[in-house]
């Protein structure tokens, strides 16, 4: 792509980087009397720029920024249209980033503790600014950066800070260009709240900007693991584990910052504010005055390729640059669109002497999970003689895993059996919660099955033969991805060993955290299609494992049946209440879990509170009708609450 000459009134020098809307350009304004001005110019791609999508992005983006007006915040000069094209120009940094910083001191052995504290602080303080913009009406703009990182934080050779990439962040005052379910922030520096989905605030930052400053001191990433999924884990569950670990010692009262941003809940964090006033008392404490010289120096002395060099880790503005991991992703896409349909290379000889097929590897995969066919079938494979399937390597996992054999003989050691349906499952899963129990919960009914693993009483695995349940299915069906990127991910199964997870991720079409994510919501789905069961039987086996690899889901199983009983058909918790119509209920003083656990909602509360053993449920429901309220929030509520122990119906 050739490099224009002039953008609007501006010069080019050169291009400085190319990401994935846009590209960035070291140029020039000149004006009267030889006046002159570099700046960073960012324009919207040409083939974006008839795009209206990318357009409002673009805008959006300028909008914010020019908001941001701060000294720590990388600043907006310009915004224009030329040739068709908008463009941002930006203040140019002449400096490196603390990314940078991280591989040159890493070499040298430390970064000390007043340049961290000095690097954290204005940090602190540009984000403090952003999170308390309000708009003309004085009403917040909710701004949160979602992206504090070390290639985001960069710092200018006379020793001062700069965030930049508020262009991704979120307010009241975009347009709404963040859709559901989309991941923003890297990999190693997310809250737990954006490893799980769930709504981030300005706090969120506040964590990510703590671990930035807990990899200054470490000189290593806080939250460590040999996968991506190992470090979404750490930071999920917040362990701090390398700080203890390390052998560089951090100070009482630093170590205590970080305890505080580094809080679990959002609630319980610093604000961004207070994370700079206590790095500033620090400082002050310590006798550090001098923050910005210190930098400096530091730059100065160590071998940090300036951002102005021709391979930039970073340009402000644009977070995805364009990398050699691209080149090896396109040919990992390239193959899978060449084979958008799988070989279909398998037969399968049925009991009967029936010869089945052709099959491609993705279909056999689906008659063995769903139990359609199992170790002991004969498969031939591109015209081979007909062997057992168990011989094929590339289906050695799922004809020898326990999770996905289908087996009645396993139902020979069940401890307990009863019929299904909402009401039965409900209080078996809370008695399988509260005594901890370890052991798969057999569901089936007819040909179809479920298989539910838990471990000390929470759920692990789940199996099903049903084909609507596969991933890939999930993904489609819940618009997670595109049928045809999971026919692309199918192609290249036998790659991947099977897992069309992983398949996805390497072609670059889930991150590993929004696999992290669905993996999470397939599983809680699966469970909570058991409770919409109405017929078939169950049968519990203790002290089973599923033996599949498998990361800890962070289910809570109270709110899960919290879910279950609100998404019942009322019917059938009304028939569950029958036979307690006419008893007086009254509320168990030490029940096996607080009511508070469960988060249950306002309505449902209000029926608990009416409980105090001079009522039947027949009464209690009347009475929260008569008041305005909904009865079937007080069916729903008193089933629960009798199921899982928190009332108890009274002998009369």
């Amino acid at each position: 792509m050739a490099t224009p000459k002039r953008i609007g009134p501006y010069l080019v020098e050169r291009r400085l980087a190319t990401g994935g809307m846009a590209e960035v350009f070291v140029a020039t304004r000149e004006g009267t009397r030889g006046f002159k001005k570099r700046v960073a110019l960012k324009r919207i791609l040409p083939q974006f720029a008839g795009d209206p999508e990318f357009v409002e992005l673009f805008v959006a983006e300028a909008q914010l920024a020019v908001r941001v007006s701060h000294p720590h915040v990388v600043q907006v000069f310009d915004f224009g249209e030329a040739d068709g094209a908008l463009f941002l120009a930006m203040e140019l940094i002449e400096g490196t980033t603390v990314h940078r910083l991280l591989n040159a001191a890493a070499a040298q052995g430390r970064v000390p503790l007043d340049v961290a504290l000095h690097i954290a602080a204005q940090t602190a303080e540009a984000l403090d600014f952003a999170h308390n913009l309000r708009n003309e009406r004085g009403e917040s703009l909710h701004i949160v950066h979602r992206d504090v990182s070390p290639a985001n934080i960069l710092l200018t050779r006379t020793g001062h800070v700069k965030l930049t990439d508020f262009g991704i962040a979120t307010a009241a005052l975009r347009l709404p260009q963040t859709r559901s379910g989309q991941v923003r922030g890297k990999l190693g520096y997310m809250s737990p709240e954006q490893v799980v989905g769930q709504r981030v605030d300005a706090r969120s930052d506040v964590f990510t900007l703590a671990t930035v400053f807990a990899e200054l001191l470490l000189l290593a990433p806080l939250f460590r693991g040999n996968s991506d999924i190992e470090i979404l884990l750490q930071i999920r569950d917040v362990n701090l584990g390398a700080l203890t670990a390390s052998d560089r010692q951090i100070p009482r009262d630093v170590r205590e910052l970080l305890v505080a941003a580094l809080a679990r809940q959002p609630r319980d964090r610093l604000s961004a504010g207070a994370f700079a006033h206590r790095c500033s008392e620090i400082m002050r404490q310590r006798g550090m005055a001098h923050g910005p010289a210190r930098l400096a120096a530091l730059i100065e002395r160590l071998p940090i390729s300036p951002l102005s060099s021709s391979d930039p880790d970073h340009v402000p503005g644009d977070t995805n640059l364009f990398d050699t991991s691209e080149m090896e992703l396109r040919t990992e896409v390239d193959a899978a669109k060449s084979a958008l349909t799988s070989p279909e290379i398998y037969r399968v000889l049925d009991a009967d002497g029936v010869i089945r097929g052709p099959f491609s590897f993705p279909k056999l995969v689906e008659l063995v999970t769903s139990g359609q066919i199992d170790a002991r079938t004969r498969v031939s494979k591109e015209e081979d003689a007909f062997d057992s399937i168990s011989r094929l390597p590339e289906f050695t996992r799922f004809v020898t895993s326990p999770a996905l054999q289908w087996e009645l003989s396993e139902l020979e050691h069940a401890e307990q059996r009863g019929p299904l349906g909402v009401t039965r499952l409900v209080p078996l899963f809370f008695r399988i919660y509260t005594g901890r129990r370890t052991g798969v919960l057999h569901l089936f009914d007819g040909q179809r099955r479920k298989k539910i693993y838990f471990v000390g009483g929470r759920p692990e695995y789940v199996a099903s033969t049903e084909s609507r349940e596969l991933l890939g299915e999930y993904l489609v069906s819940h618009g997670q991805c595109l049928r045809m990127e999971v026919e692309m991910a199918l192609a290249l199964l036998p790659r991947y060993g099977g897992r069309i997870g992983d398949a996805l991720v390497g072609l670059g079409i889930l991150r590993p955290v929004e696999l992290f994510r669905v993996i999470a919501s397939q599983v809680k789905w699966r469970l909570l299609e058991a409770f919409r069961w109405r017929a078939g039987e169950w049968a519990f086996v203790p002290d089973l494992r599923s033996h599949e690899e498998t990361f800890p889901l962070g289910i809570d199983p109270l709110e899960l049946l919290r879910e279950a009983v609100a998404l019942a058909d009322v019917r059938e918790l009304l028939a569950a209440l029958l036979p307690f119509e006419e008893r007086v209920v009254a509320r168990v003083d030490s029940p096996p879990v607080p009511a508070l656990g469960f988060t249950l909602p306002e309505a449902w509360e209000q029926v608990l509170a009416r409980v105090k053993g001079d009522a039947t449920p027949r009464m209690l429901i009347e009475r929260h009708a008569a008041e305005g309220g909904d009865a079937d929030d007080a069916y729903r509520a008193l089933f629960l609450a009798l199921s899982c122990e928190l009332v108890r119906a009274i002998e009369t």
